[in-house]
Order: structure tokens, then sequence, then C-alpha cells
């Protein structure tokens, strides 16, 4: 009897690791896209919005490939992946802080209409994998850092779509950067919050 429950659990366990596969390759296909995406009419629109966001697919992309190659390994790993996760939020928080700021110095003022369109085509690029990863978020730190990956996505979405409107009604690059410096802060707030996570499950 035990053996057949240890067997029928490690089929299930199995079966979701494959599930959790399938949603992240799809996850991965869509952010990498996206990130070419963004990031072209960013430096066409100079939009500093934009370009940050365009990291932020960078960065989930690398993300979710280092899920994949975690998923069929122990927890220890899937923990290490965490960590990695919270690691590259923190990265990418600093890079968009910087390239703010660079935009800010410039004085570049952003193209509204570029900025809103793209940013409406990223949210609901977003929305798709927040839909496809929200089945998982609480099956290990793995998945549920890549969640918050996909939740913070929309955030930032949703600001450059905002200051998409500002920018085109106030003539002032002034919300573009402002939605630059909070998604940097977005990044590394929970970078934080996913690397002490990761490290108590190291711990134990």
């Amino acid at each position: 009897m035990s053996k057949s429950c240890c067997e029928a659990k490690a089929s299930e366990l199995e079966i979701l690791r494959e599930k959790q596969g399938s949603v992240l390759k799809w996850v991965l296909l869509i952010n990498a896209v996206m990130f070419f995406v963004e990031f072209s009419f960013g430096v066409v629109s100079k939009s500093s919005a934009l370009m940050a966001d365009s990291l932020d697919m960078l960065g989930d992309a690398a993300v979710y490939a280092f899920s994949l190659y975690v998923l069929h390994k122990g927890a220890h790993w899937r923990a290490r992946a965490g960590m990695a996760k919270g690691i590259v939020m923190a990265l990418l928080g600093l890079g968009v802080l910087g390239q703010t700021i660079y935009r800010l110095s410039s004085g570049v003022l952003p193209t509204a209409e570029t900025m809103g369109a793209i940013g409406l085509l990223a949210l609901t690029a977003n929305a798709i994998c927040l839909f496809l990863l929200s089945k998982h978020k609480s099956d290990d730190i793995n998945m549920k850092s890549t969640w918050i990956c996909s939740r913070n996505d929309i955030i930032s979405n949703v600001s450059v779509i905002v200051a998409s409107l500002l920018v085109g009604v106030t003539g002032s690059g002034i919300p573009d950067w402002v939605v630059g410096f909070s998604i940097a802060a977005l990044f590394l707030k929970s970078s934080v919050s996913v690397i002490r996570e990761a490290r108590a499950e190291l711990a134990a």
C-alpha cells in the first residue's frame, strides 16, 4: 500500500512538473518577443517607461528560462532559482534607475502615442502570462517568484499607459520619468521579498 501510494504521488508530481513546464515555455516565448517589440519602440519613441518595461521583459525571459532549468530538480535548486530571480530583479531595478536618470538629464520628450499603443500591447501579453501562471503560484518558491515577476509586469504596463496619457495631455516628459523611477523601485522592493523567502527555504 505504501509503495503504491508513493508511486501515485510521484506520478502526480511528474504531471504537475509537465504542466508547469508547458506554462513556463509559453510565458518565456511571450516575454522574449515582447522584449524586442518594447525595446525597439522604446528607442524610437525615446520613452524611459517603455525602455524600463522592455528590460523587465528581458529579465523575465531569463528568469523563466532558469525556472525551466530547475523545474525537475529538488527543492534546494528551486530555492536557489528563487534567489537568482531576486538578484535579477535587483539588477534590473538598478538598470532601470540608471536609464531613467540618463533620460531625465537629456530632457527628451517621449512620443505619447507610441508609448500608449505599445504599453497596451504589453499589458495584454502580460495579462495572458499572469493568467497562465496564476494556477501554479502556490506550487513552490520557484513558481511563486515567477508569478511575482508577472504581477510586477502588469503594474509596470498600467503605469506606462497612464504615463503616456499624461505626457500627451501635459506635453511634459515628467510622467514618463516618474514611471521609470517607480518601476525601478518596484523591482528593488520585490527583489528583497523574493531573496528573503528564498534564503529562508535554503536555510530550512
